[in-house]
């Protein structure tokens, strides 16, 4: 498996590195967040580990400008540790953060969690495929899922969803009118693996209404049960 390390401070990187390829990784180095959009959008990676400082554009530009157009999981490396520099990062499609100053077998172990259930997702992806499993399309308003497929359409055009907000979108539409608490749907979606908590669920449910939502601000479809977690509504 090939990871892409975009981080401008060189003996973080060479640590990040010789960690991965000790335990059989392979590994390639950026140092600018220009050079990370470009590269990305010519060569296939399985995970990036991306720096929030760098110079160019910032990880979060990064993280902004690619995360519609590539499907793999992105694990930010911050000094940051605040909750809205962690909030920011997972809003724009971020999967985790890990924060400086770090133990490296801690996050080569983060790298394997995050692959490991990303393996998980695309197999049972390719699975449904292979044995024609289709519980049928889900319609909501103008917005369909088609759970065979891994699509979603509002009003006939195409959303481009990242594997783990689909996977929110999906469970809850089959499990329509039923209240859930961020800490039900953390553990459904997530597991306890990730280091990331119960708020990450606010922040995917977010990504979600700005893209089936008519008014993001004003939601229909999934529904904020004060006090209780969210709910959708067919």
């Amino acid at each position: 498996m090939k990871i892409l390390i975009v981080e401008d401070d060189e003996k973080i990187a060479q640590l990040e590195r010789d960690y991965l390829e000790i335990d059989g990784f392979d590994t390639e180095i950026l140092h600018d967040g220009n050079e990370a959009v470009s590269r990305l959008r010519k060569q296939s990676y399985d995970l990036i580990l991306l720096d929030v400082m760098l110079p160019g554009c910032s990880g979060y530009d990064v993280c902004r400008q690619i995360r519609d157009e590539i499907d793999i999981p992105i694990l930010m490396v911050t000094a940051k540790s605040s909750g809205i520099d962690v909030i920011r990062g997972l809003g724009l499609g971020a999967d985790d953060y890990i924060t400086k100053p770090f133990d490296p077998s801690q996050l080569v172990a983060r790298v394997r969690s995050h692959l490991k259930r990303y393996e998980r997702l695309t197999s049972a992806h390719r699975n449904q495929e292979t044995n024609g499993e289709d519980k049928g399309k889900i319609r909501i308003r103008d917005v369909i899922i088609e759970p065979k497929t891994w699509k979603v359409w509002k009003g006939g055009r195409e959303l481009k969803l990242p594997n783990r907000e689909f996977e929110l979108l999906r469970f809850l539409a089959q499990n329509p009118n039923i209240v859930f608490s961020k800490e039900q749907l953390f553990e459904r979606i997530w597991g306890y693996e990730y280091v990331s908590d119960a708020a990450t669920v606010s922040v995917h449910i977010n990504r979600l209404r700005e893209k089936i939502e008519d008014d993001a601000r004003n939601p229909k479809i999934i529904e904020t049960v004060w006090g209780a977690g969210y709910r959708l509504n067919l």
